[in-house]
């Protein structure tokens, strides 16, 4: 039987390599050794009781109907539990309390120099950084951990660092991130694996006081480095992605930089699985109760979904002026005008812009007429909103790509997030257009053999159309700004973002290393297409990534997507991957030469 067995493992497994294959042999010679009967009682003599799944904090609505769900006893909820209008709260992550992994980061604010880079490539926004004034410490528990802020112009300031562990996947990203080292003990970083149990109850604590802390003034944070933004809230949180999941980072920092004032449309795929609303969702809200407003469409038609969206914003937006201008006489010429003309680039103005909104809707409730009552029904929208759309590259490359296109051609202010893992992540791993050459995936088992769609250039063949391609592992400030551009352009936006994903066949803790290698072997270019840089005649076109200093192969070669086929087919294997390695070096020639013409030789933006 054990012959048997092996033969098995050998067929399922020949194409993940010998040591995967000697991993499942190890298992099988182990097995006899750890036999052991297990008595079987003639009748029961537990009691089965089903405990809480949630915390006593949590809403009534968690408790009766979302806590069912997750015990699986979803059929047994009665209709007086739910909602009379079908809503579902939420921010319900935060009760799931998974404690899927036995260890933990642990911070080390000794060695710490708070750069905030654990906090940023975190997939389930685990950790978190706040600084404070030193008078919150006064009744802090006696194992919370803090340190001076490493900043000037904050007298008595501290900073902390707070890891949500229950929440925690163990991926090790953050510990592999970090650049800081103890001098006495190179094996010591700023953050370590350690095990839960033992600090689980006093961390429990700790996570109580953090939380209330209250989170930095929004207006007076510096959203253009990475250390700056960690210090946002993030509105995306303790998802159900995969451990190390290279997708949800970017929507991490959506939320944090727009997450109050943003909508979303999301296609189906894994983002609207880990994104989904039941039994929970990772979408949140702040203390005010703003935050995203989240849908998803069919796989097919996310693009026309979102455009809908960001019609729809607009129309509100035009009704609420329109009132507001009515009511001139009533609420003075120069406020209306003062609302009406009011800039929302930065963040400090929104912040400005939201607060004029409030005074207004104060001045509203005071005043009896239906034009007021009807301007007080849209008056948020006098803020402005950020609308993105938000899928994977089976969606933007292949299924949805003639909606997408449509998107951008109508100028609307519509942003686009594309996770772009190369190959169909939620399905099970099927190729896309985006799949490179010489990957192999199902439908491409003999290895891709056609090239990558260029979407970044198919988009800015428009000239109006503002596109980035970005690598938050390999350049985290570009991700960053990219995003800000993209935002604060007035036109469409496309982002096509790197995704490291389990279908690439690798221990994901080294998924920042391979974005890294992606960049540096010149797979995945990191360039800007800004049109505002067009109509001041500048070159709008900006190659963030220098030459390529690796060899495809060095890159590829990491992942199981491109190996395998060296061992089920190495003559093909060295065909593509020589193909691969010349595709590359002309799409190189191809943004050089773009990177180095004068603003003229790029389409004129309206």
């Amino acid at each position: 039987a054990i012959k048997e067995i092996k033969k098995a493992i050998e067929k399922t497994y020949y194409k993940k390599g010998q040591k995967v294959i000697d991993q499942n042999f190890k298992a099988v010679d182990a097995t006899l050794a750890h036999l052991y009967e297990v008595a079987i009682p003639k009748k029961v003599s537990a009691k089965n009781v089903d405990l809480l799944t949630v915390s006593e904090k949590a809403p009534a609505f968690v408790k009766e109907v979302t806590a069912m769900m997750m015990a699986g006893h979803g059929d047994d909820i009665p209709v007086s539990k739910m909602t009379v209008d079908g809503t579902y709260p939420s921010g319900t992550t935060q009760w799931e309390k998974r404690n899927i992994s036995d260890l933990v980061p642990v911070w080390e604010p000794d060695v710490c120099i708070q750069c905030g880079n654990c906090a940023y490539v975190c997939p389930h926004s685990v950790i978190r950084a706040k600084f404070y004034h030193k008078d919150y410490l006064k009744n802090s528990p006696d194992d919370f951990k803090s340190a001076p802020i490493n900043a000037r112009g904050f007298p008595e300031t501290q900073y902390s660092l707070q890891v949500y562990l229950e929440d925690c996947t163990g991926c090790n990203l953050c510990v592999e991130v970090c650049p800081a080292t103890d001098p006495h003990n190179r094996s010591r970083k700023a953050i370590n694996m350690g095990e839960k149990e033992p600090i689980l109850k006093k961390e429990q604590e700790n996570i109580d006081f953090f939380e209330n802390i209250p989170w930095n003034d929004r207006s007076k944070i510096d959203f253009s480095t990475v250390h700056g933004a960690q210090f946002l809230e993030p509105l995306f949180e303790f998802s159900g992605a995969c451990a190390g999941c290279g997708e949800t980072p970017y929507l991490k920092l959506l939320s944090q930089l727009f997450g109050d004032r943003l909508l979303v449309a999301n296609a189906t795929g894994c983002s609207s699985i880990y994104g989904g609303n039941l039994p929970t969702t990772p979408w949140a809200k702040n203390k005010d109760g703003r935050g995203p407003a989240w849908s998803n469409s069919l796989f097919e038609d996310n693009a026309e979904f979102g455009l809908g969206m960001r019609i729809t914003a607009d129309k509100q937006l035009d009704v609420a002026s329109s009132l507001l201008t009515e009511l001139k006489a009533e609420l003075g010429e120069e406020y209306v005008k003062e609302i009406l003309g009011a800039s929302q680039v930065l963040e400090s103005e929104i912040v400005v812009q939201r607060n004029r909104v409030e005074g207004l809707k104060e001045k509203l409730r005071g005043m009896n007429s239906p034009a007021a009552s009807h301007l007080l029904s849209v008056a948020d929208q006098l803020v402005r909103r950020s609308v993105w759309l938000v899928g994977g590259d089976g969606w933007a490359y292949d299924i949805g790509y003639g909606g997408l296109d449509h998107a951008l051609a109508s100028g609307r202010n519509v942003k686009v997030l594309v996770l772009d893992t190369e190959v169909y992540s939620n399905t099970g791993g099927q190729s896309s257009k985006s799949t490179p050459t010489a990957a192999t995936a199902k439908f491409a088992a003999g290895g891709k053999a056609g090239g990558k769609k260029d979407l970044a250039m198919q988009a800015i063949s428009y000239g109006n159309v503002y596109v980035a391609r970005v690598a938050f592992g390999a350049n985290p400030q570009q991700t960053l700004l990219a995003m800000r551009e993209a935002e604060a352009y007035d036109g469409p936006a496309l982002i096509l973002a790197y995704s490291h994903c389990i279908a690439h066949g690798y221990d994901l803790k080294d998924g920042l290393n391979q974005q890294n290698k992606a960049v540096a072997s010149g797979h995945w270019p990191l360039l800007r297409y800004n049109p505002s840089l067009r109509k001041k005649n500048q070159n709008p076109f900006i190659l963030d990534s220098p030459r390529p200093t690796m060899s495809l192969k060095d890159y590829a070669y990491n992942e199981l997507r491109y190996k395998v086929l060296t061992i089920t087919n190495p003559e093909a294997a060295d065909v593509l991957i020589k193909h691969a390695q010349e595709l590359v070096n002309l799409k190189w020639k191809t943004y050089e030469e773009l990177a180095t013409k004068a603003a003229s030789d790029f389409v004129p933006v309206a």
